[in-house]
């Protein structure tokens, strides 16, 4: 049986950037460091984790926004994580049925299942998975399933000091998002909104409030499923069938036409050449 769905409600405007939630994440799951522990300085900010992949399941990224003379500024910081959407491009595309949604209305990837093909890869429009070197399958965010079917909050969101991870029923959560999206409007932070809702795949279950355009924080501002291309993408192949079949067709006829004209070069060779003693024994 379906339970409510639950989800994330990320709370950009009161991010510090502890990376508590990326610690947490680790240690719950179990996942290995980077490079064995010897990952290398980004030279991008304090951001040395840099992306989402199959053994970093939480992500905060550090955004500096600075004028030339850096005499006026900002960070804007955000714990980014698997968006667990209501129309996920990686289980449409899941040729094992590795990927599942759960009484939840979370995705999660079954690892047993899962044989490493990479499709979902490809198919998340937010980069999002990766493959695990270790287990040699794709991996991301579970929204901690293992701790919801006990009753408990997911690792992250339980760490998170400031409650900018903030974990509960989806309906709930766009009620707090909407609330709080007014009180900085009438604060007279003007540019606050939520990113995720119905009008993208139909609804993130790992929804944010943002301050900026989507790309500032990585994320695409229309973010498409595989299905979506389609009808293009069968278009496209249909034209190239039809013009590769002509090509061929036109090459099938120029090969027997070559044929034809060197048959009848080899015949007119064939017919002028004498006839040996001919001019002996007419003499």
């Amino acid at each position: 049986m379906m339970a409510e769905p639950m989800g994330f409600f990320t709370d950009t405007t009161v991010c510090i950037g502890c990376k508590a939630c990326e610690v947490a994440c680790k240690e719950w799951n179990q996942l290995p460091a980077e490079s064995g522990g010897a990952n290398t300085l980004s030279g991008e900010s304090y951001d040395n984790t840099r992306r989402l992949s199959g053994t970093t399941w939480r992500h905060v990224r550090f955004i500096e926004q600075f004028n030339e003379d850096r005499s006026q500024g900002r960070w804007l910081m955000m714990s980014d994580v698997c968006k667990h959407c209501v129309q996920a491009g990686c289980l449409e595309v899941c040729p094992t049925g590795a990927i599942i949604r759960t009484e939840f209305d979370t995705v999660v990837i079954q690892a047993d299942v899962c044989n490493g093909c990479r499709a979902c890869i490809s198919a998340c429009p937010f980069g999002v998975i990766d493959i695990n070197p270790i287990t040699g399958t794709a991996m991301k965010c579970t929204l901690c399933y293992d701790r919801m079917q006990a009753g408990m909050i997911p690792a992250c969101a339980q760490a998170c000091p400031t409650q900018s991870i903030q974990f509960g029923p989806i309906s709930e959560l766009r009620q707090r998002a909407e609330k709080r999206v007014r009180q900085l409007h009438e604060a007279g932070q003007t540019d606050a909104y939520i990113y995720g809702d119905e009008s993208i795949l139909g609804g993130l279950n790992s929804f944010y409030l943002l301050v900026d355009e989507p790309e500032v924080y990585g994320l695409p501002s229309n973010p498409q499923l595989p299905s979506r291309n389609l009808v293009p993408s069968a278009t496209l192949s249909a034209a190239g069938a039809a013009a590769m079949g002509l090509l061929g067709l036109v090459s099938l006829r120029k090969r027997r036409m070559d044929r034809l004209a060197a048959e009848r070069r080899a015949e007119r060779e064939e017919s002028a050449e004498p006839v040996e003693g001919g001019e002996e024994g007419d003499a």
